[in-house]
C-alpha cells in the first residue's frame, strides 16, 4: 500500500476519533507507536516529521517536535551509563515523536556485555505507561526490523501501524532531482536530463544506493563540476549558464566508468 495512502488512513482514523470524543462517544486513545521499514533515502525521516505535525494539529501530542536518534544516543558503554542516556533522550522527546533509526542495533544478543537490553526495557515501559505523551517510531531495513520484533515481542504488541517504504522508481528519482535542483535555482538542459536518466539507471545497479539521498549527493557533485567548468572557461558566463546542468557535468561521474567495467566483467 502506498505510503501516502496509509498516512491518510491513519490521519482519518485520528480525526474521526477526535470527533467521537467531542460527541461524548466512549473510545480509548488509539495506539500511535509505529514502524517504518525500507531502504535508506526512501523518505522515512521526512514522513516521521510530517506525522509529528499531523499528530500535533489533531491534539495527540503537546509539542509536535521530532527527536531523531540512533543506538549511540541511547546505549551507554559501561554499567550505569545507559539508563541516564536513554531517559535524557526520552525527556527531550516527551510531548512529541521519538524516531529511532536502525532500531535493530539496540539488540545485540551475541554480546553478553551489551547494554542495549537496558535501553529496550526502559523504552518498553515508557511506550506503555506514557503513550499519551510520546509517540515512538522505529525505522530500518524490513528484514532486520522483523528479526528485531521477533526477538523483542513487547515492541510488536505496542506498535499498531507498520508502514513499508518502497524504493523510488527511476521516474520518481528524476522528478526528485528536478525538484531539488529547482529549489536551488538550477535545472537540467535537454542533454543533461537525458544523461541524468542514464546516471540513475547506472547508479541503481551499484552498491550502497540510497534512493533520494544518493540523488542529492550526486547533484552536489554535479554542481561542483558545473562551477569548475565555468571557472576554467574564458569569457563571460550568462545567467542561463549559471543555472544549467548539462550532460558534461553529469557524464563526468565515475558511476559511468564503474557501470562500463561492470558490464565488461559480467
Amino acid at each position: 500500500m502506498p505510503v501516502k495512502t496509509r498516512i491518510r488512513q491513519i490521519a482519518a482514523l485520528l480525526l474521526v476519533d477526535r470527533v467521537r470524543q467531542r460527541l461524548g462517544l466512549t473510545s480509548e486513545t488509539p495506539t500511535l507507536h509505529m514502524s517504518f521499514t525500507g531502504n535508506p533515502g526512501t523518505g522515512k525521516t521526512t514522513v516521521a516529521l510530517r506525522m509529528a505535525q499531523i499528530l500535533h494539529k489533531l491534539g495527540y501530542i503537546r509539542r509536535g517536535h521530532l527527536i531523531s536518534v540512533t543506538r549511540d544516543d541511547l546505549v551507554g558503554q559501561y554499567i550505569g551509563h545507559t539508563a541516564p542516556k536513554t531517559r535524557e533522550v526520552l525527556k527531550k522527546a516527551m510531548g512529541g515523536v521519538l524516531f529511532i533509526d536502525e532500531a535493530y542495533y539496540l539488540y545485540r544478543p551475541e554480546n553478553e556485555r551489551d547494554y542495549g537490553q537496558e535501553a529496550i526495557e526502559i523504552l518498553l515501559s515508557v511506550m506503555e505507561n506514557q503513550r499519551d505523551d510520546l509517540v515512538v517510531i522505529f525505522a530500518g531495513y524490513a528484514d532486520r526490523m522483523d528479526r528485531f520484533f521477533r526477538s523483542n515481542p513487547g515492541f510488536r504488541s505496542r506498535i499498531a501501524h507498520h508502514i513499508d517504504f518502497p524504493d523510488y522508481t527511476d521516474e520518481e528519482l528524476m522528478a526528485i532531482a528536478e525538484k531539488m535542483l529547482a529549489a536551488q535555482s538550477y535545472r537540467f538542459d535537454e542533454s543533461g536530463a537525458a544523461a541524468f536518466r542514464d546516471y540513475i539507471a547506472a547508479r541503481r545497479k551499484q552498491p550502497h544506493f540510497a534512493n533520494a539521498r544518493s540523488i542529492r549527493n550526486a547533484l552536489d557533485r554535479m554542481r561542483l563540476r558545473q562551477a569548475n567548468r565555468h571557472f576554467e572557461q574564458p569569457g563571460l558566463v550568462s545567467l542561463e549558464d549559471l543555472m544549467t546542468i548539462s550532460a558534461a557535468d553529469v557524464r563526468a561521474s565515475r558511476v559511468f566508468e564503474m557501470d562500463q567495467e561492470r558490464a565488461k566483467g559480467g
